[in-house]
This record gives C-alpha cells, sequence and structure tokens, in this order.
C-alpha cells in the first residue's frame, strides 16, 4: 500500500515542477518589465540591486505621460462598452437559446459570422456611419463601434442553454414573464458567464489602440494607450521611465482581473443545478 502513495507523491512533485517551470517562463517578461521600472534611469541595467530602485520613476512617468486624463477616457469607455455588450448579449443570447422564431438559425449563423470577420476590414463603413451621425472625435466613436459582439452573445447563448427549463416554467407559473425571468433567474445563473464577458470586453477595450486612433484626434480623448504609445516615441532610449509607464498602464487590469477571477470561481461553485 504504501508503493502507490510513494509514486503518487512523485508524479504530483513533478507535475508541480513542471508547472513551476512554465509559470517562470510566462512571468519572466513581467518580472523584468517591473524590476526595471524601479532602476535608476541612468543604470537601467542595475534592477537586481535593492539599493538602487527608486519610486521616481512612476511619478516622473504620470506627470510626464499625462496619464490621468487618459485613464478617465479609458475606464469610460471601457465601462460603456462592456454595460452595452452585456446587455446586448443577454438579451440576444436568451432569444437564441430559448424563443422560437422563424430565421432563428440563420440569425445565429450570421452572429457566427460576425467572429471570423477582422474589426479592421470594416472601418472604412464604420468610419462613414461614424461621420455621417457627426460622431468623430466624440466618445460615441470610441463606444458605439463595439457596442455589440458576437462572441458576447453565443457565450451567454450557449450559457443559457445548460440552465434547465424547469427554472423558467417554475418561474412562468407564477406569473413572470421574459423580462423577469431573464432578470431573476436567468441572469443569477449566468454569473461565471456574465463575469468572464466583462473581463475580456473591459481588458479588449482597455488595451484597444486602433479605434482611439483612427477615429478620435483631439487629446482630450486621448485613451491609455495612445498615452503610451506616444510616452514611448518620447522617451525611446529611457528603459527605466519606459517600463515605469507600461507598469502603470498594466497594472489595474492585472488587479481587475484577479478581483474578477475571484468572482468567477465563487460563481461556479454557488450556482447552476445539475441534471
Amino acid at each position: 500500500m504504501s508503493k502507490p502513495s510513494r509514486n503518487l507523491k512523485k508524479s504530483d512533485i513533478l507535475s508541480l515542477g513542471i508547472l513551476l517551470l512554465l509559470a517562470i517562463i510566462v512571468l519572466l517578461p513581467l518580472i523584468i518589465v517591473f524590476l526595471t521600472s524601479f532602476a535608476p534611469s541612468s543604470a537601467a541595467s542595475e534592477t537586481t540591486s535593492p539599493q538602487n530602485w527608486s519610486l521616481s520613476n512612476y511619478s516622473n512617468a504620470w506627470e510626464r505621460g499625462k496619464f490621468l486624463l487618459a485613464f478617465w477616457n479609458s475606464t469610460l469607455v471601457a465601462l460603456a462598452v462592456t454595460a452595452f455588450q452585456i446587455v446586448t448579449s443577454a438579451l440576444a443570447g436568451y432569444a437564441l437559446a430559448r424563443l422560437k422564431f422563424r430565421g432563428k438559425q440563420a440569425l445565429l449563423l450570421i452572429v457566427l459570422a460576425t467572429l471570423v470577420i477582422p474589426f479592421q476590414l470594416l472601418v472604412i463603413p464604420i468610419f462613414l456611419v461614424l461621420k455621417w451621425g457627426n460622431l468623430i472625435n466624440t466618445y460615441g466613436a470610441l463606444i458605439l463601434p463595439t457596442a455589440v459582439n458576437g462572441f458576447g452573445i453565443f457565450l451567454l447563448r450557449q450559457f443559457f442553454l445548460s440552465i434547465p427549463v424547469e427554472l423558467e416554467e417554475a418561474a412562468a407559473l407564477d406569473g413572470a414573464n421574459r423580462l423577469q425571468i431573464l432578470w431573476q433567474v436567468m441572469l443569477p445563473l449566468a454569473r461565471p458567464a456574465l463575469v468572464t464577458l466583462f473581463l475580456f470586453t473591459f481588458i479588449g477595450e482597455w488595451n484597444d489602440v486602433f479605434k482611439p486612433l483612427v477615429f478620435t484626434t483631439r487629446p482630450e480623448l486621448r485613451t491609455v494607450q495612445l498615452a503610451l504609445a506616444e510616452f514611448q516615441e518620447q522617451f525611446t532610449n529611457n528603459w527605466s521611465l519606459m517600463m515605469a509607464a507600461v507598469t502603470i498602464s498594466t497594472v489595474p487590469v492585472m488587479v481587475l482581473f484577479l478581483i474578477g477571477q475571484r468572482q468567477f470561481i465563487q460563481g461556479i461553485a454557488s450556482t447552476g443545478v445539475k441534471n
């Protein structure tokens, strides 16, 4: 009886060692960026000596890059797009999962087809529509083009299909209509999918540089990624300052992902009905 347990321990140690090695390989570039951001500007290569570390790079990068306004713009745009996508994806996903109407499968195929069309191919017609609506150089130009997303619709549709129909039937017997069933029954059970969609959308919008670059020219609409690109052009040879700016722009989404990951795990553990 002792040999199997001993072999199991050896296999666990081997698996843990491989996972740690892979984690180090993945995290190594981030560690280098983080350490370099603390190095003095005149000695960016001396990142391993704690006595040389300084927080001055962060304050200098924040002031020179004017990241305060950029953070506000990126946060506003990312939250607005995320809210639009959650609402539209929940409504469309529920309709495609539960409602019966003519052309349902064709509509689903159209939604799936949008997943394989790059956004860059649609930039010219989108630009013309925004120009016709006088939305160029406004927040609307940064929000409306991605307010609806096929990935979110398909994600929520698939999750709604996994929820037992008996729950909706019970709510309907209590007098609930379709919107009440969606709001009070389906969405609470779909919390893992909603958190996943929130993370994907918010992080994608935060890291987006294409829309602000094409649809805006006003400095007051500059987002974090545009501010970071301009900062890198100005301080190409100052690696410590550049890495501090990269860290500033990355930390918010990393913190958000860690918070969302915990909520995601709790949602999976506390929601759903097993058949």
